[in-house]
């Protein structure tokens, strides 16, 4: 082994030992808030936000937090990326093409909207694309999603974590209530799968809430929500896209001798990594399958994934700074919610 080898390692593994009591700090708040879900009904994104935040200190630590700041960016990366491994084409087949159609719109729709109120209302365009995305998509896991690849500001992870408690809580609500809806509005049961897949934000709690009405409601809302998330894909992608090419253009382009062109560098920031392996991970598990005994615990480390990196960025989030959202954050978040459920009504009784 030469010298530059081993001083490459050495340096390697360093690096690795700064990072590891902070990742195993978030690995603990995270089997403590899948246990408690286990336990307790309540979501694990909220437990491992709320656990994380109660020791906010430990991100202050020299010792702690480099492997905190890893957790949520780089863990989150690959858990969003893993995501992929969930979806295949084929769901879209399955829904019915009238019903997709109006389903994808209605999330371009609910983007659109949030962007557009929360400039309106104060808390800006950025808060908007990412509740809007939360509320359209798959709630919290679309948040980290989009968090991902949306420019860093100064408060984009107390954006984050507010927006990961609100939808949670807000999905928690609907899926209690949703189905007393579906009932009294008098839907069939191919039409309460709609709504119910078409409107709650988590894929759990569309779960608890179709079951919980009959099994072929549990199987048309659980379809309705799989080409929701399956919609992650574009709309990460889209995003990161936009966002990167829009970094460029703002004047952050290499200058100098030996610069590469500006359009190839732009496109290649503009697609980060881990976007093009989950769109890679959808295309694969589409059009080749992937056995149970190689996905199931790929789809587990992701949610391992998301739930250390949810932590991390409670850890990363002080109480007094989420204060500071603000109430309009809440009311545009609730006016998103029911902007939703109205567009997913509307296409129930006019179109589909």
């Amino acid at each position: 082994m030469t010298s530059s080898l081993r001083d490459f390692l050495a340096g390697r593994a360093r690096h690795a030992g700064t990072l590891l009591p902070g990742i195993a700090i978030c690995l603990i708040i995270a089997a403590a808030a899948r246990f408690l879900a286990d336990h307790y009904g309540a979501p694990q994104m909220l437990f491992a936000l709320l656990i994380g935040m109660a020791v906010h200190f430990l991100s202050e630590e020299p010792k702690s937090a480099p492997g905190i700041a890893f957790c949520s960016r780089t863990v989150l990366r690959l858990g969003v990326a893993l995501l992929g491994l969930r979806i295949t084409v084929g769901q879209v087949a399955d829904l019915g093409l009238d019903a997709a159609a109006w389903i994808a719109a209605g999330v371009a729709a609910t983007l659109a909207f949030g962007v557009a109120l929360g400039r309106l209302l104060g808390p800006g365009g950025g808060l908007g694309l990412l509740s809007g995305g939360a509320v359209g998509i798959c709630g919290a896991s679309a948040a980290l999603a989009i968090s991902s690849v949306m420019p860093a500001h100064a408060n984009q992870e107390r954006n984050t974590t507010f927006v990961v408690v609100t939808v949670t809580t807000f999905s928690t609500l609907a899926m209690i209530f949703y189905p007393i809806l579906a009932v009294q509005l008098g839907l069939d049961e191919r039409h309460a799968g709609l709504f119910l897949g078409g409107t709650i934000h988590d894929v759990a709690q569309v779960v608890g809430a179709g079951y919980g009405l009959s099994t072929a409601v549990g199987d048309d809302s659980t379809i309705t929500k799989l080409f929701r998330v399956a919609l992650l894909v574009p709309v990460v992608l889209g995003l990161g896209l936009w966002f990167g090419l829009a970094g460029r253009r703002s004047g952050n382009r290499p200058s100098g001798a030996g610069a590469p062109p500006a359009a190839s560098v732009s496109l290649r920031q503009a697609l980060p990594v881990f976007v093009l392996a989950f769109c890679a991970l959808v295309a694969l598990n589409t059009l080749f399958p992937i056995p149970d005994g190689v996905r199931l615990p790929l789809v587990e480390l992701s949610s391992w994934c998301l739930v250390t990196a949810i932590a991390s960025i409670g850890v990363r989030t002080s109480l007094r700074s989420l204060a500071g959202v603000g109430p309009q954050a809440v009311l545009l978040m609730l006016a998103e919610t029911a902007f939703l459920a109205l567009w997913v009504l509307a296409g129930i009784l006019w179109l589909v």
